[in-house]
């Protein structure tokens, strides 16, 4: 008997409930663990950002960067892949395959979309000098500090996005071989979580690179 339950799949495994960690899997405490790892990094990189900002000559990064309605739409279409996960979810716990893969296959759409859109936002700048690395000059006046600040901040949070897509497609590849059919969601959530996680660090670097 005991043999046969360790060889159940881990998504149909169930864990005693721990008295700090309540019904919690190890799987979701692992990743609340790293998101809270990660979000040291992104709080260094912002933090850094806001003393070289503050201590420093520093344009409108507004006028600088060409406007803020593309990673305003950026933002949106992130908010959007938020809800398009939750329903995914949702589908999932209702054992509905059928719509959680298509919600799912949206919320990849919109993580692939973002990058797409990320990438152009760079070729556009690299086009205009305005290189990692390169002295920034901005109506007469050379900032030694802005552009790479700017690659620095967003490319780490692209590759997160990357990293997040991926993630997805595995989920979707799960999903479409009846993983999920029992509805135990407990593997797509966890994916869940760390997409959450990135689309509000985003939230917090649009407003610090293009809003303050």
């Amino acid at each position: 008997m005991g043999a046969h339950a360790n060889n159940r799949p881990a998504e149909m495994l169930t864990y005693p409930e721990d008295p700090q960690f309540g019904k919690a899997t190890p799987g979701k405490i692992a990743m609340w663990i790293f998101l809270v790892t990660d979000a040291m990094s992104f709080a260094g990189l912002l933090i850094a950002y806001a003393i070289l900002r503050a201590t420093k000559d520093w344009p409108n990064p507004i006028e600088a960067l060409g406007g803020v309605d593309l990673p305003a739409f950026m933002t949106f279409l992130l908010i959007c892949s938020s809800v398009t996960m939750v329903l995914s979810i949702d589908a999932c716990r209702m054992k509905n395959r059928d719509k959680m893969k298509k919600w799912l296959l949206l919320t990849i759409l919109g993580g692939f979309i973002f990058l797409g859109l990320q990438v152009y936002e760079y070729t556009i700048l690299y086009m205009q000098n305005m290189k990692f690395g390169a002295p920034f000059v901005y109506k007469g006046v050379t900032y030694h500090h802005f552009m790479s600040t700017f690659y620095s901040v967003t490319g780490f949070h692209g590759l997160h996005v990357l990293m997040g897509t991926l993630y997805l497609c595995q989920m979707y590849n799960l999903a479409h071989k009846g993983v999920f059919d029992n509805g135990n969601y407990n593997q797509l959530e966890l994916a869940g979580l760390f997409w959450h996680f990135v689309d509000l660090v985003w939230i917090l670097v649009f407003t610090f690179i293009y809003l303050l």
